[in-house]
């Protein structure tokens, strides 16, 4: 996907039908499905940096493992989406200093053939490129291109993305343009090894839930080939037809126009039940992570 570009520089205070920068109505904008639908061939991107994949493999973190405990990790994961883009400040807050507690411990070993550290942002400003890039790739395959002035609004606002955690503010590139610019570059120098692939080809399968579960793993399969940048496609060793992508972009249209009709709060789901669940999980004195 590359993401339509404006000539001259945004403007900070923009506005949009849904709203501005800073009061931006993710609950109006966001297709909660996508969470499904987009979710794992998000995290290939996002492990496509070496540091990201081998510290997701390597981590020692056993609860927040999605091989080890699927479930949680999904309802983690999906419940930092929903505070970075729809909490308050507050929330943000508080979800950070939980993430935080985990990530102390991801870090590599001395010596090791990869490091990382999850504490560093420029992994960080990665892993939100790739979640906002899904986010904008995902609402114009359901609900067709964004006008302008939202798909500039929006990019200011999705900073957030990375500034819930350690990303500094300045490191989000300053506009679509330099955002196009980063993206190509780095995407363009990511490669997936063969132990890397192994693990993701087996979130693909679901090989970490029950085997009745496992019968959406060719459906599932379906989307993460079709959702993948083709550089990405082709370091996964996937084959991919014309045919492929005609049926999976019909596909993705008839949900978009299904998804549209539904209720605000229907539309929304699962991130208003994750966000819920973690202002929820907080009052009660309960872990967030």
């Amino acid at each position: 996907m590359t993401l339509p570009l404006r000539a001259e520089p945004p403007d900070p205070v923009a506005t949009c039908r849904y709203g501005t920068v800073d009061d931006f109505a993710m609950d109006r904008f966001w297709s909660g499905v996508a969470a499904f639908l987009g979710g794992t061939a998000n995290v290939i991107m996002q492990l496509s940096l070496r540091p990201v994949g081998y510290g997701v493999m390597e981590s020692t973190v056993e609860s927040g493992r999605i091989d080890v405990h699927p479930w949680k990790r999904m309802r983690t994961t999906l419940t930092y989406l929903a505070v970075a883009l729809m909490g308050t400040e507050y929330d943000r807050a508080i979800y950070r200093e939980a993430v935080n507690g985990s990530h102390r411990a991801v870090h590599s070993k001395p010596g090791a053939a990869v490091e990382y550290n999850a504490f560093d942002p420029k992994l960080q400003l990665w892993v939100a490129a790739c979640l906002y890039w899904g986010v904008v790739d995902l609402e114009e395959r359901l609900h067709g291109p964004m006008d302008e002035d939202t798909a500039e609004v929006f990019y200011q606002y999705a900073a957030r993305l990375g500034t819930t955690l350690q990303m500094r503010p300045e490191m989000w590139p300053a506009d679509r343009k330099a955002f196009q610019e980063y993206w190509d570059t780095n995407l363009a120098t990511k490669t997936i090894d063969t132990r890397t692939r192994a693990y993701l080809d087996d979130l693909i399968d679901l090989k970490m839930v029950s085997r009745p579960l496992r019968i959406f793993a060719p459906l599932q399969r379906l989307f993460v080939t079709s959702l993948l940048p083709p550089h990405l496609r082709s370091q996964m060793r996937m084959r991919w037809s014309a045919r492929q992508e005609r049926f999976a972009n019909r596909l993705l249209r008839v949900i978009g126009a299904v998804h549209r009709r539904l209720p605000k709060q229907a539309r929304l789901f699962p991130m208003n039940l994750y966000l819920w669940d973690m202002r929820r999980r907080h009052r009660l004195g309960k872990p967030l992570v």
